[in-house]
């Protein structure tokens, strides 16, 4: 029996985020997420520096534990002097730092590669782990017992990172081996699914949801659903056999996040792939690319160790730019607003507004509330907002309605009991003292029982 991965990976910026400051590589025999903090770009630079430090472990074939723990080590070292010399040359970048977690395979054996609070987790036997520790302030009090597991998952300061990869400081990651076995999913994900996403939610996909591609589309898409106030950036990879599966193993290496970016792309390339075409995916949706035989590349670029700040940064913002466009269409997606389509109340999903002729919405919820129920003092559309706010403002519609209907329903009853109280005081008059047995008509019936007036009108000054 010979152990394999089959994984997928998807890096999302989020409803909140400008960019992707998330970098991500998965590969036969090396998956690694990085989520970049700093201004000016520099997020994304550092993230896709550690990145294209550890992506050529992928094909070097490195086995046993302390070939492969050494290794991570020495990536991690490159990528911190990579990151001190660009601070150095540029000072605005000081401070940047990334959060790196990788795991290096060998058959069974997985070396683990940890700084900062991305995290990995093992699915083995329906029972959920995290195998890495988060290097931050609310994971050392955990620690210590100063505060409890579940106060920690809402603390307003567990994003506070104590340890980073960062130029500036020389702090060593967390390097140990684990053993995989047959069966075994993992996932690796930045603190945008985790700040949103609770530990039972993970565990409910990842247990329920065979398919490695659909369990990260639902992973993010969990974040998103939640708020999607950071990047996220999710590696799900299955331990399989090479020959009985049950899924077969995955051989394209693939990148996400920042790390996709052109010149990105053009150094992972010229660090790691091997002599003879091999296909490398961006999965962020920035473009796909083959990287060509090393004769071919360009003597500069293969000479390079380093990503230049100033063509990152380009890179970065044209990435930014078509990312933008893309963040802009997904930020209306999570607006709703109520207006009419000349008969009833609607619930849009999206703005009014159009753009080129391009409508940026689409309906969401029709109601039975009729158009002319609409109150004149509230303009339509309304502004996009919140769902919680559209349907908030459609019950008050409905409520002012149904009062208004209550108010006309009291007065035509009011009108039919005036009636009746005449019409049954002509009959007593007439017929109230006839004999006992005489044939006389049948008394007027009631108007009923007086409609009620829901509590809720008062407060809306109806009725």
């Amino acid at each position: 029996m010979t152990l394999a991965l089959h994984y997928a990976l998807q890096s999302d910026v989020g409803l909140l985020r400008e960019g992707n400051e998330d970098s991500a590589y998965a590969g036969p025999r090396l998956l690694a997420i990085a989520d970049g903090m700093g201004g000016h770009a520099a997020g994304e630079v550092a993230s896709a520096v550690a990145i294209s430090a550890i992506a050529p472990l992928d094909r070097q074939g490195l086995t046993g534990a302390s070939e492969m723990l050494d290794a991570l080590g020495a990536a991690v070292a490159s990528a911190r002097s990579t990151l001190h010399e660009m601070s150095m040359a540029d000072p605005a970048t000081e401070g940047m730092g990334t959060t790196l977690t990788a795991l290096l395979w060998a058959g069974d054996e997985v070396a683990i590669c940890h700084i900062g609070d991305s995290r990995a987790y093992l699915l083995r036997d329906g029972n959920l782990y995290q195998i890495t520790t988060d290097h931050t302030l609310i994971q050392s009090l955990v620690d210590e017992g100063r505060l409890s597991p579940a106060a920690a998952a809402t603390h307003p300061q567990r994003s506070l990172i104590m340890r980073a990869l960062q130029g500036s400081t020389d702090v060593d990651p967390d390097l140990t081996m684990h053993k995989a076995i047959l069966g075994d999913r993992y996932l690796l994900c930045s603190d945008g699914l985790t700040d949103v996403v609770s530990d039972e939610a993970v565990h409910e996909t990842l247990t329920t949801v065979a398919d490695a591609d659909t369990a990260v589309q639902l992973l993010v898409n969990q974040a998103i659903a939640n708020g999607g106030p950071d990047n996220i950036t999710c590696i799900v990879a299955d331990v399989v056999d090479t020959v009985t599966g049950p899924v077969p193993p995955s051989r394209e290496s693939k990148l996400a996040g920042a790390a996709a970016a052109p010149d990105a792309m053009a150094l992972l390339g010229g660090s790691h792939v091997e002599r003879g075409a091999t296909s490398i995916h961006s999965v962020n949706g920035h473009h796909a690319a083959m990287i060509a035989d090393d004769d071919d590349l360009d003597d500069d670029v293969r000479a390079k160790r380093h990503w230049p700040l100033v063509t990152s940064i380009l890179a970065v913002l044209v990435v930014l730019v078509i990312g933008g466009l893309f963040v802009g269409w997904r930020i209306t997606q999570g607006q709703y607003y109520v207006d009419t389509d000349g008969a009833h109340v609607i619930i849009y999903r999206g703005i009014s507004d159009e753009i080129a002729g391009l409508h940026l919405s689409s309906l969401y919820k029709q109601t039975d509330i009729p158009a002319s129920a609409v109150p004149t003092d509230l303009q339509l559309p309304t502004s996009p907002g919140s769902l919680a706010k559209a349907e908030q403002t459609v019950t008050t519609i409905q409520q002012r309605w149904t009062c208004q209907q209550t108010t006309q329903a009291q007065a035509q009853w009011t009108t039919r009991d005036q009636a009746y109280i005449k019409t049954k005081a002509a009959w007593e008059r007439k017929y109230g003292h006839a004999k006992r047995g005489a044939k006389v008509p049948a008394a007027p019936l009631g108007p009923g029982t007086e409609p009620a007036m829901p509590s809720y009108c008062a407060a809306l000054g109806v009725g």
